[in-house]
């Protein structure tokens, strides 16, 4: 029976921006850097020049800092159309993107006349981070095409975007969006339309509650400051916050929860008017140090109002505790989310700290918190949408690193849908840049330190059952490694059927390099995907993978735009299983990388490439052959042989004998110092120091 594919929705290809301020040129700068055809649009020519300037003003400090070339600012900016005048917003504009001043009538009427200059089709949204978006939804007649965004400074910068559907927002309305928001690079929660939507609801009364502490005569701003950030684990504390996006913005946005949550303890503290009064910034270069008993009312307040408010958004149904913390973590980067740290301080600290907050704020402890056991996070969401089953590991903050708990939710969800026979085709997608950026690096360092390689062992064990899930599953496997692909990560998708691939697509193996070989399968799969000479070229000098390089080598199954990818998978979805998934040679058969790959990794060459020495007939001076020996050189003596004999091996072994070799080796590798300094040198930021031990 032929797979009932969903309809493919059209996807957003032309934005425009309302608004050429900080934030609305910020949102340009950043769609038109997707290659999305934008329109910034003004009231007058004068303030749309403005936009252009502030937009041109931080691209060439990208292209001072090397983050683009003069070629890629250019074509930025030529992507970005100037217009004076709401009401000469393009009609087929398919989504467009209210940022003006925080004001609820000068919004509205922005969206009047949008309504009436756009097409049918034409979703509209509004950047607010406070505003009810049922309300504004009002002021136009497409209230099932009107969602809110809350983009967080600065757009082009700042991954956290908010989306907020109205009551009456249609599916496709708040796909779609979703979709744009995606292809932005952004790690999307969608959330409900309430007061603060989610990240505001807590921090902005934290800011606030900082305002009271220092009312209240407990410590100056600088104390404050410093017991927060210790308390927090974060770089800067809420005054110093404060005077970098301006005390104005934090009292109307106090205020404005006070107001709408009916909660007179969020109504801007005494100082913070007053300093506002007077124009003036925080004082936050005193004296940090405080005494323990006043760091402790300090930390105690601060950590008890946001696990409280916390704890409402989840009673609320605005969004879930991952949503919360992801939030925290990527939105304002805190070290840890609000449930994460109600788990390290223990929960009945937490609830603790919460209830003494709540009976200070008059509200009622939340029921979430309300319990003996520590919170359990879930990082693997799926949708099944007719026949086709999408399962996304939501971990964005962690570039969806494999942790046990990853893996064993994954292996959980990819056993349910293998035993749904209404399901024909598993996507697996990673959500944010990252498909996955390999396993957590820090569990390995912390085992072998604790000279515990069996638990490594019985880790890798699981990943491999989790591919041979996918490697061997009736279904169509389809890995979207439309973003960055590393490891752990790489050999994930080389299990699936297909791999899609766009212009964001990279891939490494980087493990030789920090003293390991890839253990789920990266010495097996890729030889028998695209040949041992090219496998060697991918794995052992670990080199870097743009989209075009892994699609000659056919790791990249089916390299598509952005917009293509939805149509991609339908098709895939049609056509099923690939008649031969490993041809062992790469799929283009003159591409430069693969040619390459045959003549300098080859048999004859491999044993002075191990020993550090390069091939006779290879010019050393080259660039490719001096990069090729400079990233051999940097790898680990003994990672770097075991990887090489497992490829090897592949030749005159099965699959299943290949990766169990991988099994096999794993406790040798692991227990060498070499190991442990590779690993330990990539968590410290450093290079590392090899001694073939």
């Amino acid at each position: 029976m032929e797979p009932l594919v969903a309809n493919v929705m059209q996807p957003i290809q032309s934005v425009a921006i309302i608004g050429a301020g900080n934030m609305g040129s910020g949102i340009a700068q950043k769609t038109a850097q997707e290659e999305f055809d934008v329109q910034m649009v003004d009231r007058e020519e004068q303030w749309v020049e403005r936009g252009q300037g502030i937009i041109a003003d931080f691209l060439d400090e990208a292209i001072a800092r090397r983050i683009f070339s003069e070629q890629q600012v250019a074509d930025i900016k030529g992507r970005i159309k100037g217009v004076a005048g709401v009401e000469n917003t393009a009609s087929d504009t398919d989504l467009v993107i209210e940022a003006v001043f925080e004001d609820f009538d000068i919004k509205t009427a922005v969206f009047k006349t949008l309504d009436q200059a756009c097409d049918e089709k034409t979703i509209l949204a509004s950047n607010t981070s406070s505003l009810s978006v049922n309300d504004l939804s009002k002021a136009c007649g497409r209230a099932d095409r009107f969602v809110g965004l809350h983009f967080f400074f600065h757009p082009a910068k700042n991954r956290l975007i908010e989306v907020i559907p109205g009551k009456e927002t249609s599916a496709e309305t708040i796909e779609r969006t979703v979709q744009y928001c995606k292809a932005l690079g952004k790690v999307v929660i969608v959330c409900a339309d309430r007061p603060g939507f989610v990240v505001n609801r807590f921090f902005v009364p934290w800011l606030n509650e900082a305002c009271l502490l220092l009312d209240e005569g407990i410590a100056s701003a600088a104390q404050i400051d410093a017991v927060a950030c210790k308390a927090f684990r974060i770089g800067m504390g809420p005054f110093a916050l404060m005077n970098l996006t301006g005390p104005p913005i934090a009292l109307h946005s106090t205020d404005y929860l006070a107001e709408q949550l009916h909660t007179p303890r969020f109504s801007g503290a005494a100082s913070l008017r007053a300093l506002i009064e007077a124009n003036e910034m925080w004082e936050i270069d005193g004296e940090e140090e405080c005494t323990p008993e006043v760091a402790t009312i300090i930390s105690e307040r601060l950590l008890g109002q946001v696990f409280a408010v916390a704890g409402q958004i989840v009673d609320e149904d605005i969004c879930s505790i991952e949503d919360v913390d992801r939030g925290a973590k990527v939105g304002l980067r805190w070290a840890k989310g609000p449930f994460e740290l109600m788990n390290r301080i223990g929960i009945e600290e937490t609830k603790r700290m919460a209830a003494s907050y709540c009976e200070i704020a008059g509200f009622d402890l939340p029921n979430i918190l309300k319990r003996d056991d520590k919170f359990a996070f879930e990082w693997v969401d799926c949708v099944i949408e007719n026949d086709v089953a999408t399962i996304t590991i939501n971990r964005p903050e962690a570039m969806n690193a494999l942790n046990e708990s990853v893996v064993a939710q994954l292996q959980t969800v990819v056993d349910e849908i293998n035993a749904n026979n209404a399901v024909s085709t598993i996507v697996l997608d990673g959500a944010g840049k990252a498909f996955v950026a390999g396993a957590d690096v820090k569990f390995f360092v912390d085992k072998i330190r604790a000279n515990d390689i069996p638990a490594i062992e019985e880790f890798t064990a699981d990943g491999h059952r989790l591919l041979n899930s996918l490697e061997n599953s009736t279904k169509t496997t389809i890995a979207l490694t439309t973003g960055l692909a590393l490891g752990g990560g790489l050999e994930l998708a080389l299990s699936c059927d297909y791999r899609i691939g766009t212009r964001k697509t990279q891939f490494r193996f980087p493990e030789t390099s920090i003293g390991i070989f890839p253990g789920l399968g990266g010495t097996q799969r890729p030889a028998r995907i695209c040949g041992i000479p090219a496998a060697r070229w991918a794995v052992l000098a670990g080199n870097f993978m743009d989209s075009r390089t892994a699609a000659d080598l056919g790791l990249v199954t089916h390299l598509v735009e952005a917009s293509m990818v939805d149509s991609t998978i339908s098709t895939i979805a049609k056509a099923g299983k690939p008649v031969d998934k490993y041809p062992g040679k790469p799929s283009v058969a003159n591409s430069k990388v693969g040619e390459f790959a045959e003549s300098f990794y080859s048999d004859a060459n491999l044993e002075t490439l191990l020993g550090g020495n390069c091939p006779e007939g290879f010019d050393q001076e080259d660039r490719n052959i001096s990069r090729q020996m400079k990233a051999l050189s940097r790898t680990a003596p003994i990672a770097l042989r075991m990887a090489s004999s497992l490829i090897d091996a592949s030749a005159t072994t099965n699959l299943e004998k290949g990766l169990q070799n991988e099994l096999d080796g794993l406790d040798t590798i692991f227990s060498t110092t070499d190991a442990l300094e590779g690993l330990s040198a990539l968590i410290e930021g450093r290079k590392p120091a090899y001694i073939d031990e």
